[in-house]
């Protein structure tokens, strides 16, 4: 048997794997130390061998109310994704699987690796209507890219969607997948009302250092790119500063922030509700769009999410909040979960192809509300 993580998204430490039904591991530290919860690796040589695999550093994570009734992903080919149970006794996460091939894959969520990342742009900008951006490098230096659907003028809003600033949030790219896939889609109807009024810029991955490193939120220098919006820099965020200043030049109308959360079991909308520039107008305008997303996704709920901040309480570093008060614009933070939906159970939890079909449901609801965009 032999346990690596030396690949994409890879993160493992292997502190004794010399008894298949104790095995000893911990979750490696973003860059910054300050955050940790993603894993993924692969366990090679253990077909039918009872496997007992505990994450020690469990208790220390960033959110240890994640692993309340949480279930791990697992997979034999990397493109199907299953659920195994874990126990966690406060302390230890333990994971007891038997795995049916020569090999498993074992991670937080399913990950998007960068190769399929390559695959999804290259083939969008080969469609009618869309180009392919380099906006500029990252820390490592791998190319940070935008995809801008339709050609840009004055009769056409201009839509915002970024998605996995936290790199460990794999099912924010799941979700941006599906939604550009739909409005790529000619025989669509609502794509192709939206694609007729709107100019779409999306950037499917706000964070490939992280991504690639297996961070949970941080990017290569360290920074948690959501509480980078008020001051980023080249040096420390140029991820952020690199959309931010193209975003200036080209105005936002609407802005979408896409996201997973490790505790709560829902889907649910974040607003800008603690920004000085909220009124009447902007309450309007989101409740608009939850009520449209709850009619078209039974994935959707607006019962459970963050606490409200209070009038001029908004945390200015994040996405949502600077970009809703710079442009004026409906601007909000999508959460999705790492486990499953509470209300809406499915026998392998929240899952890459639930979170794509969540991200058709997206257009839907922009079209309940595009008019009443500005």
């Amino acid at each position: 048997m032999h346990i690596s993580s030396a690949f994409d998204s890879g993160n493992i430490v292997v502190l004794d794997a010399q008894r298949a039904d104790d095995v000893q591991l911990e979750i490696r530290p973003d860059a910054g130390e300050d955050h940790f919860q993603w894993f993924h690796f692969r366990v090679s040589g253990a077909r039918d061998t009872a496997l007992r695999l505990r994450i020690l550093n469990a208790a220390k994570v960033s959110y240890p109310d994640g692993w309340v009734d949480y279930r791990v992903c697992a997979s034999y080919d990397r493109d199907e994704w299953f659920r195994v149970d874990a126990h966690w006794d406060g302390e230890v996460l333990t994971i007891d699987h038997t795995p049916e091939a020569d090999a498993v894959h074992y991670a937080y969520f399913a990950p998007y690796s960068l190769e399929r990342h390559a695959d999804f742009l290259a083939a969008a900008q080969c469609e009618p209507g869309v180009s392919l951006q380099r906006l500029g490098a990252t820390v490592d230096g791998r190319d940070l890219d935008l995809l801008r659907i339709g050609t840009p003028d004055q009769q056409r809003r201009p839509i915002w969607i970024i998605a996995r600033q936290h790199p460990g949030e794999s099912m924010a790219q799941w979700l941006a997948e599906g939604l550009v896939e739909r409005l790529l889609d000619e025989d669509d109807a609502v794509a192709r009302w939206l694609r007729a009024r709107a100019t779409f810029y999306v950037v499917p991955n706000m964070n490939p250092d992280g991504s690639t490193r297996g961070h949970l939120r941080n990017n290569a220098a360290g920074a948690n790119l959501n509480r980078e919006w008020q001051s980023p820099s080249m040096e420390r965020s140029p991820e952020v500063l690199l959309v931010r200043e193209h975003m200036k030049q080209i105005g936002a109308d609407f802005f979408l922030d896409v996201h997973g959360d490790e505790a709560l079991p829902y889907n649910f909308i974040s607003g800008a509700e603690g920004i000085p520039a909220w009124d009447q107008s902007h309450a309007l305008r989101q409740k608009a769009y939850t009520d449209a997303l709850l009619a078209v996704s039974p994935d959707f709920q607006t019962t459970h999410g963050y606490d409200v901040a209070s009038p001029g309480e908004a945390n200015m570093t994040m996405a949502s909040n600077w970009v809703g008060q710079q442009f004026g614009c409906l601007s909000m933070t999508l959460e999705q979960p790492f486990k499953d939906t509470a209300d809406t159970p499915h026998p392998h939890g929240w899952n890459p192809e639930r979170a794509r079909q969540f991200g058709r449901s997206q257009l839907d609801a922009l079209r309940a509300v595009f008019d009443a965009l500005r």
